[in-house]
């Protein structure tokens, strides 16, 4: 990047005809392409791009935090499924395998991606209701103790802030808000400045869906237990890209999606956490049969069991399970900290990418620069980008708009190539070139 630069200025010192200008963007451009490709050559972990289902009308895909792309194991699996289980088996399959998927395969995440034993972790609804009957069953605990605060912070995704403030007007809480930094996110400073004898739960985003940030989850779930609180966190973006290490800092509960970084696929099940310790204290509010301490024994009154079954409710989304086994794997093959260090790197190269051919066009960075207070996603604005956005899919430049003018890059490390993003920027900004130009001549 640096051996550009003298070249670049003597352009604009010395050169005022468009010509020269459109040599050095080209040499720009095969120096960016050589430097995708030798990180692409380097990279431990590039086999594994292999696994996945690849559109050769994607010519680069920057929406794995979205919608992770189907494994080729998933492809296979739910086709067989369909023979050979569903079909084969028929309802003899609940009891031979379907019964416990739920919690089998909660107990797989949670050993991988999620840093917690086993007999804490299910998979099964959206993650709205899953969201949901945690926080129904931490506040009805915490309200018997005089507790009835609930700190969030205005950048949390929407579901969640909907979600708090149905909960708060149901049962009378009092939310609490964080007013956040739009790059920087929510800081244990802002936690600490609100949490006292009154608060009950705290709920946050692991990683912030717009900006990226990577909240301090060892030092906001501490400053919340010294004061008595619960915490719930958000992992929907940071689950298969960063590690977790939930039962090491004695994390309350958790909740999070699998169609991102697991590769579920689309309406794929969430996932719940809830620490051992609270097992049997907290009671959800979703009472349903599958949760009952004997499912099969049909009685009269709902007897909740006391183990992490209790927090199912209804059938488990059995096909909706299958396709996440085939990232897991992939995920136990490569291992999480090598899974962060290509995340790392991905980003970081991103970043590269937008001071290198973005920023002189107006483009702001609008996640954190450190590697290490961001997740696998980085976000950029630009007044334009609303119309940028359709000229990229069809070109198969496939990101993700947030409004009111920001894409959202998201980098899944197992499936994405240094190349595909080396594409996918120069792409962004040969559009926004046009949409500028075209404008102008208007």
């Amino acid at each position: 990047m640096d051996a550009q630069q003298p070249t670049q200025h003597h352009a604009r010192q010395h050169a005022p005809a468009a010509a020269p200008a459109a040599v050095d963007r080209a040499a720009v451009d095969r120096a960016l392409v050589d430097r995708a490709a030798a990180l692409d050559a380097a990279d431990p972990l590039a086999h594994l791009r292999d696994e996945f289902v690849l559109d050769e009308q994607v010519r680069s895909y920057l929406d794995g935090n979205s919608l992770g792309r189907p494994t080729r194991t998933a492809a296979e699996r739910l086709g067989r499924f369909a023979v050979e289980e569903w079909g084969a088996r028929l309802i003899r399959a609940w009891d031979e395998s379907w019964m416990e998927l739920p919690l089998r395969l909660g107990d797989r995440i949670a050993r991988l991606t999620l840093g917690a034993a086993e007999g804490q972790t299910f998979v099964g609804d959206s993650t709205t209701v899953i969201l949901y009957k945690l926080l129904r069953a931490a506040v009805d605990a915490q309200a018997a103790a005089g507790r009835h605060e609930i700190i969030l912070d205005t950048g949390n995704f929407p579901t969640d802030r909907y979600l708090l403030e149905g909960i708060a007007a149901e049962r009378g809480m009092t939310l609490r808000w964080i007013d956040t930094d739009p790059v920087e996110g929510v800081a244990l400073a802002d936690v600490e400045a609100l949490l006292g004898e009154r608060t009950a739960v705290v709920v946050l985003s692991h990683v912030e869906y717009r900006s990226g940030h990577l909240a301090d989850l060892p030092g906001i779930t501490a400053a919340a237990h010294r004061h008595g609180a619960l915490v719930l966190w958000d992992l929907c973006h940071s689950v298969g890209s960063v590690p977790i290490t939930l039962d090491a800092h004695e994390v309350d509960l958790a909740v999070g999606c699998t169609y991102k970084y697991l590769n579920g696929g689309p309406g794929s099940p969430a996932f719940g956490y809830v620490a051992r310790r609270h097992l049997g204290r907290l009671r959800q509010p979703v009472q349903g049969w599958m949760g009952a301490a004997d499912p099969f024994a049909m009685g009269p009154e709902y007897a909740p069991h006391p183990g992490i079954r209790g927090f199912i409710s209804g059938t488990p989304p059995v096909t909706g399970m299958l396709a996440m086994e085939g990232m897991l794997d992939l995920i136990e093959q490569a291992g999480m900290e090598a899974v962060r260090e290509k995340s790392v790197a991905l980003t970081g190269f991103a970043e590269e990418l937008v001071d290198e051919l973005l920023t002189p066009l107006g483009v702001r960075l609008s996640s954190p620069r450190d590697p290490q207070r961001r997740g696998s996603h980085v976000t950029v604005d630009h007044e334009d980008f609303a119309a940028v956005l359709p000229r990229l899919w069809s070109q198969g430049v496939i990101p993700d708009f947030r409004p009111p003018h920001g894409l959202r890059l998201g980098l899944s490390p197992l499936s994405t190539s240094f190349a595909e993003v080396e594409v996918g920027i120069r792409a962004i900004r040969d559009s926004l070139v046009e949409v500028r130009d075209g404008a102008g001549s208007a």
